[in-house]
Order: structure tokens, then C-alpha cells, then sequence
């Protein structure tokens, strides 16, 4: 939990750092998103083959925790864009350590029978050290510099590091990270605390092989489902890029700023207990439909408040909105998504087509925020989070009826 308090407001406290530098703007917080969505990809190659090669999990997260401590002290020190990019990127790098071993080591170390019980207790706990550290980021920035949040943050983080080390035992029998495809909670878990898996890496045939059914009605539902998911990400790269400038270019303060993130993260942890139930009850393609036009007409609600309304209209209109797009209708759409791409992988195949999904899903975020700063900056928050809208828009009409296996494969295997 301390890990989760200390990187849970980092992206909020970076992209108001960078506003506060001299001739900081939307397009530099755009800039510095982009470098760390870029870095996420090989990141999270980087970090699959060693969590295959090196099997001890606990020195993996111990690690982790410490190069985050490391990372986060030296923010302060950053005077211009450039150097806060760096220091974005290396963070990017080292948070998404541990996502892989933590993932392993609960199905490790717990009977399978209660591996859905303990990775829905292991969300619960990192949404609620989130939630936290938006809550510290809070009643920190109302009174300090906000740029000496680190130290508290940094403090957090090597804290997990010493628990880690009197409490983490490496089990006796390691599991291969293949095995995470294969079981639904755990695959559903790993993408949520990063949506970058890499069993292997995938290459133009294994793209290929993903696409090639595009072209016709009875094979193209795979396809479908990925360029669905990639508007998706596209859209959350170019609004979620954009929503704290927006926020501080109405004149908001620091510590509102992190009321919004916390106030939309928590509405997402409570969102979680009724998806699950809601998707399994209905559908999956009008469930994902239902969930993206209900973000879609967030974006745009927040896009007209951003063009038209006063600094309160705005932040009213916001933390209602926000919370809606950012917990309900993204859980219940992760939910049905990745219940299809469950569905999807096949027996033999869930490494190149889970690499492709990660593939896309990193570019699509990457794309979306570098397009946002400038769209923002030419054309207004008015005009972003229209666009973001507008794939979201994309993305359902593209959702297929998705609910068993894909045609041809085996069903994958689940718990």
C-alpha cells in the first residue's frame, strides 16, 4: 500500500509541476506524457524477460520500490522541460518493475481456488493507497510547495522497500508469466496495473495474422475488437493529457486538482464492485457500447464546460463527469474488453496476440498524447475533448459481438 500512496499522484503532481516551470503549457505537459507513454513499451519488454530469467519476485519489487524512492527525490531538481521528461521516463521505467512479480507472486503463494479472492483483495488495497496519496497530495499542496511532495512520496516508497524485505518470501515453485494469460483475474490484473504485457515479442506476421481477417464478415472480429481498443486508447491519451491543464488554465489550484484525480479514482475503486456483475449479466458488446458512449458523452460535456463555462460551472461539472467517465463507464468497459480479449486468445497463441494487443494499446496512448498538447494549445480544451469523444465514438461502432472464443481456436483455459 505505501507504493501505491507514493505513485498514485505522480502523474497529476508532474503535469502541475511542468505548468509551473517558466513558459510551461499544454504542449510541454503533452510532450513530457508522450516520452512516458513511448518508454512504457520497451519498459514492459525490459521488465517480462527479466521476471523470466530472474526468479526471485522479492528483490524485483524491492528494487522497484527503491529506484521509485530515487527517482521521485530528484523531480525538484528538474528546471526545465527536458529534464522533467527524463525524470518522467526513468520513473516510467522503474514503476512498472514490480507489476509482473506482484501478479506471480500471489498465484505463488495462494491456493488457485482463492487466487479471484486475493487479487480482487490486492485491487482493493492499491486503489485504496491511491486514493491516499491523492488525499495527502490534497492537504500537502494546500499548504506546501507542491514540488516537495516527493519527499513524502519518496519516503512511502522505501517503506514498501523494507517491508518488502521482512515480509516477501520467494515461493519454492516459480511460475512462467505465460501463465497470467491464461487465468482471467490475473490477466485482467496485470493489464490493469499496466495495460503493456509481453509474453513475447510480436512481429509483422503476428500482426498479420491478426488483421488478415479485416477484410471479411466471419473473421473480423478479432480485428475489429483491437482497432476498437486502439480509438479507446487514443482517446485516453488525448483527454487525460489535457484534463489538468484544462483544470489549471481555469484557475484552479493544486489542491483541487487532486480533489478531481481522487475524487475519479475512487469513483472508479467503487465502480469495480458492479461491473463485474453488470457485464457478466448482459452482453459483452453492449456492455463495452454501453460504457463507451456513456465516457463519450462525458468527454464532450467536459469539452463544452472547458469552451464555455466559468472556473466553478467548470469544476462542478467536472467532478461530476469525470468520475462518471473516468469509474463507471471505464470499468464497465475494461471489463468487457478484456473479458473479450480473454475470450479471444486461443490456446496456443496468447503471446503474440497479447503482444500485438500491448503493441497497439502503447501506441494509441502515445499517439493520443502527443496530439493533445498541440491540439490543445492551436485549437482549445474545447476542440481535444471533442476529438477525445469522437474516437470514443469510433470505438463503439467498431465494438463486435465478441463472446466466445475466436473463430477457429480453442477456448482459453480459465479458472
Amino acid at each position: 500500500m505505501p507504493a501505491d500512496v507514493a505513485a498514485g499522484p505522480v502523474s497529476t503532481l508532474v503535469a502541475i509541476y511542468v505548468l509551473g516551470l517558466s513558459r510551461g503549457s499544454v504542449i510541454d505537459v503533452g510532450l513530457v506524457v508522450t516520452l512516458f507513454n513511448a518508454v512504457s513499451i520497451p519498459a514492459a519488454i525490459l521488465w517480462g524477460y527479466v521476471t523470466d530469467r530472474f526468479q526471485s519476485r522479492k528483490t524485483i519489487i524491492v528494487w522497484s520500490c527503491v529506484a521509485v524512492a530515487g527517482n521521485l527525490i530528484t523531480l525538484p531538481l528538474a528546471k526545465t522541460v527536458t529534464e522533467v521528461a527524463a525524470v518522467y521516463a526513468v520513473f516510467s521505467i522503474v514503476s512498472t518493475a514490480a507489476a509482473t512479480p506482484t501478479n506471480l507472486l500471489i498465484m505463488e503463494t495462494q491456493p488457485k481456488s482463492r487466487w479471484a479472492w486475493a487479487f480482487a483483495r490486492f485491487s482493493m488495497i492499491s486503489s485504496i493507497g491511491t486514493n491516499l496519496g491523492y488525499l495527502l497530495g490534497i492537504a500537502w499542496a494546500g499548504v506546501l510547495p507542491v514540488s516537495l511532495l516527493v519527499v513524502p512520496l519518496a519516503s512511502l516508497s522505501l517503506a514498501s522497500a523494507i517491508l518488502s524485505v521482512a515480509m516477501i518470501k520467494n515461493p519454492a515453485i516459480s511460475f512462467e508469466e505465460d501463465l497470467i494469460a491464461l487465468q482471467k483475474r490475473s490477466l485482467q490484473q496485470a493489464l490493469l496495473a499496466i495495460p503493456l504485457l509481453f509474453l513475447r515479442l510480436p512481429g509483422v506476421v503476428d500482426f498479420k495474422s491478426v488483421f488478415k481477417g479485416l477484410r471479411s464478415t466471419l473473421t473480423s472480429q478479432l480485428p475489429l475488437l483491437y482497432l476498437s481498443i486502439f480509438a479507446f486508447y487514443a482517446a485516453s491519451g488525448l483527454f487525460n493529457t489535457s484534463l489538468v491543464p484544462s483544470l489549471s488554465s481555469a484557475g484552479m489550484s493544486a489542491s483541487v486538482i487532486f480533489l478531481v484525480s481522487m475524487v475519479a479514482t475512487a469513483a472508479q475503486t467503487i465502480s469495480y464492485y458492479f461491473a463485474g456483475p453488470y457485464v457478466e449479466k448482459r452482453d459483452l458488446r453492449k456492455s463495452a457500447v454501453a460504457g463507451l458512449l456513456l465516457r463519450m458523452s462525458c468527454y464532450a460535456g467536459i469539452g463544452l464546460l472547458a469552451g464555455f463555462a466559468g472556473e466553478l460551472t467548470f469544476l462542478g461539472g467536472v467532478l461530476v463527469l469525470y468520475p462518471l467517465a473516468g469509474g463507471l463507464a471505464f470499468a464497465i468497459y475494461y471489463t468487457a474488453s478484456n473479458t473479450m480479449i480473454f475470450n479471444t486468445l486461443g490456446a496456443k497463441n496468447q503471446g503474440s496476440r497479447l503482444g500485438v494487443y500491448s503493441a497497439l494499446v502503447g501506441v494509441a496512448t502515445t499517439a493520443g498524447s502527443l496530439a493533445s498538447g498541440y491540439v490543445s494549445f492551436y485549437l482549445g480544451f474545447l476542440a481535444t475533448f471533442v476529438l477525445a469523444a469522437t474516437c470514443l465514438a469510433v470505438s463503439a461502432a467498431l465494438v463486435p459481438a465478441v463472446s466466445g472464443t475466436a473463430p477457429g481456436e480453442g477456448q482459453a483455459h480459465s479458472n
